[in-house]
């Protein structure tokens, strides 16, 4: 079965005179296989978010070394994602989504088994290669393989999933851990797994491989591309922490990161055989289509981390209620998607574009007055205005930046785009970290001037807390009642830096609805093969 039979939705009969109508059922089903592969994917880098704690008991690490259980899984995706192009082309999409599908299984099981923390590091990374070599083919998929008047609804399907599974990760996460144990946050991947690895065997025959492309692989191209993503990876996942450019670490991590990523673009423009073409970025819409990619992984994956921060920080919320307040973002998001698909197909592209980020702008900006004293529904108001924008700008950009791509770079098309929307999750958690210690530092001490003798709230609140220290009977109640008035500013400045972190996303949001007024307008689908991509 061809994708260009696919695509038209018709097979030609064998006198070649009327087409004859393709059978709709186990296109659907490989391709849904597929979707379950993804978003077992997908959730598998949040799902241990809410759980750290319990890991680290079980298996005995240091705080630090807990860090590397999400770090490593992220830097094993961002590296394999630029390469599932190729190595679909050269075993086609089955086999290779196959070989992928049992890799994470097995995984997934031998991590959860793991008994100290260098095991499950280490399988945590075989489960990253697993889990990204089956992002990018779905996405692929779902542009070739259906007709125009069929795309947009497996574009509503992939939207689903890459906005829900990091959204519901830390809830199902929570409430794993707590109703059974830590180790089931990767044994719960091994019935979907199995579903997934039969649909796909059983129906995903979309294409056939090009067994030639094994012969001059460019090695060199990755090995630069490797030491490039995860030098430039590790610096967004650590440097916050390690208080960036003062690291030496960080900095010679981010000097080799830069000119491996330059040596490796040079590469690919002159080699013959190149592993990552290059090639959709000739297109305008594609172009403007991966910053809007960008931009929407730093708000879909910051917005996932602030919130949560926030509600447990703050708010001292356990796993279970974060999960339940967080579950708003989902359901919204479910509700929306098939309505987001119906408004996109009748209207222009840069329409759905503009207003999705909009909304999602004005939404997350409802949080910038956050206090300590919001409460759930204050919390599902501003979730449901976000994730109802995000739904509708993440199925629009997805569809408008294929839109004028040629199918035979679909796929290539659809590992850079996946790779910028982890890669931009990956600076927005960088850039928010830093900002929160920053503008909590910055708040904190604005607050603190402004504590003295002439000032009489002040005051009165020490006075307050020194009587009450006093009345339990401790030995310095001045001093502890002092102590209790710092803390509460520290609270305060914490509070106000949340309020800030959700302002800079939603500016960042702002301007990427005014970026898509200079997409051109888009048709329902890639262009048909020998188009051009300009």
């Amino acid at each position: 079965m061809t994708d260009a039979a696919l695509g038209g939705g018709f097979l030609p009969s064998a006198e070649g005179s009327a087409p004859a109508k393709i059978n709709w059922l186990p296109i659907f089903l490989g391709f849904g296989g597929m979707v379950i592969g993804q978003f077992m994917a997908i959730l598998d880098i949040q799902i241990v978010a809410a759980s750290l704690s319990q890991i680290q008991a079980g298996v005995g690490a240091t705080a630090d070394e807990m860090s590397w259980v999400q770090t490593i899984y992220l830097l094993a995706e961002v590296v394999i994602m630029p390469l599932t192009a190729y190595l679909c082309r050269m075993y086609s999409t089955r086999r290779f989504f196959i070989g992928a599908v049992i890799l994470f299984i097995g995984s997934s099981i031998l991590t959860g088994l793991s008994t100290n923390i260098e095991m499950m590091i280490a399988l945590r990374a075989v489960q990253g290669i697993a889990g990204g070599a089956m992002i990018p083919p779905v996405f692929a998929t779902a542009f070739t393989v259906f007709p125009p008047e069929r795309r947009i609804t497996a574009n509503v399907v992939v939207g689903l999933i890459v906005t829900l599974a990091p959204t519901i990760g830390p809830t199902l996460g929570g409430h794993l851990t707590e109703w059974l144990s830590w180790r089931w946050l990767f044994f719960v991947n091994v019935p979907p797994g199995l579903l997934a690895l039969f649909l796909v065997t059983r129906y995903a025959k979309f294409d056939t491989g090009n067994p030639a492309l094994a012969k001059g692989i460019d090695w060199w191209g990755v090995g630069l591309m490797a030491v490039g993503l995860l030098s430039i990876q590790f610096v967004l996942e650590e440097g916050a922490r390690d208080g960036w450019f003062q690291d030496d670490m960080i900095l010679w991590l981010t000097v080799a990161g830069v000119i491996a990523m330059g040596a490796f673009v040079w590469r690919q423009l002159v080699y013959r055989q190149p592993i990552v073409s290059l090639a959709p970025f000739r297109d305008r819409n594609f172009s403007i289509g991966i910053v809007m990619t960008f931009v929407s992984g730093l708000s879909l994956y910051g917005g996932t981390l602030v919130l949560p921060l926030f509600l447990s920080q703050v708010q001292r919320l356990s796993a279970a209620e974060v999960g339940t307040t967080m579950l708003i973002s989902g359901l919204t998001m479910f509700l929306c998607g098939p309505i987001a698909g119906r408004l996109i197909g009748r209207f222009d592209i840069r329409v759905a574009m503009v207003g999705g980020f909009a909304v999602a702008a004005f939404g997350t900006g409802m949080a910038h007055t956050v206090t300590a004293d919001w409460g759930f529904w204050n919390f599902a108001a501003m979730q449901a205005v976000r994730a109802s924008g995000v739904m509708v700008a993440m199925i629009a950009c997805q569809q408008m930046t294929v839109s004028t791509i040629p199918n035979e770079m679909m796929k290539e098309a659809s590992s850079l785009v996946n790779l910028t929307r982890n890669v931009g999750g990956a600076v927005g958690l960088a850039l928010l970290s830093t900002l929160l210690t920053h503008q909590s530092a910055v708040h904190y001490a604005d607050l603190a001037s402004t504590v003295s003798i002439a000032n009489s709230t002040s005051q009165e609140m020490i006075s307050g807390l020194t009587a009450m220290m006093a009345q339990k009977g401790l030995i310095d109640p001045t001093g502890a009642g002092m102590k209790g008035f710092s803390l509460m500013l520290h609270q305060k400045a914490l509070v106000l830096s949340f309020g800030d972190a959700f302002a800079a996303l939603a500016v960042g949001l702002g301007g990427v609805a005014v970026l898509a007024l200079f997409a051109r307008p888009a048709r329902g689908g890639p262009k048909p093969a020998g188009g051009g991509g300009h």
